[in-house]
């Protein structure tokens, strides 16, 4: 008998509180309707030639591009750098270790003398890719301590 009138007592809480949620959403899709009713006020509506707040700025006219003023741009400018070919890191390595080919080279030694010879400025991590390309070929081999030498 207890369990009986405690389940209808949250039955009936339970609609109490479904139409009170049903009522207020009622309640404000009215008022957003009132509100999205209304006209603009004037002072807020964008002139033609004011620029609008969000999004892109409006386009603006651009002239068309004369071949002269891009051919004198590309010779003022300074020349852009060439896209080395595929297998060059791994050719510039092979040649710094066989110029200290006795000797075991760790992969600082081979960036500074690459950046002092040939000026060329590779990442340790480009540095240790074509090691390792090069140890796959078997043309040079690791020592124990991190170092690498000609196989």
């Amino acid at each position: 008998m207890a369990k009986t009138a405690m389940s209808q007592l949250e039955d009936q809480v339970e609609l109490i509180r479904r139409e009170a949620f049903a009522a207020g959403y009622a309640a404000a899709m009215q008022a957003v309707h009132e509100i999205a009713s209304r006209p603009a006020p004037a002072e807020n509506l964008p002139t033609p030639t004011a620029p609008a707040r969000r999004g892109r700025p409006p386009r603006q006219p651009q002239p068309a591009p004369r071949k002269a003023q891009t051919r004198r741009a590309r010779a003022d400018s300074k020349p852009t750098a060439k896209r080395l070919e595929r297998g060059s890191n791994a050719r510039f390595v092979m040649e710094v270790l066989r110029a200290l080919a006795p000797q075991v080279v760790r992969p600082a030694d081979i960036r500074a003398a690459l950046q002092r010879d040939k000026g060329v400025s590779l990442a340790f991590t480009s540095i240790r890719h074509a090691l390792g390309q090069l140890e796959a070929r078997k043309a040079v081999e690791q020592d124990g301590n991190g170092g690498w030498r000609t196989a």
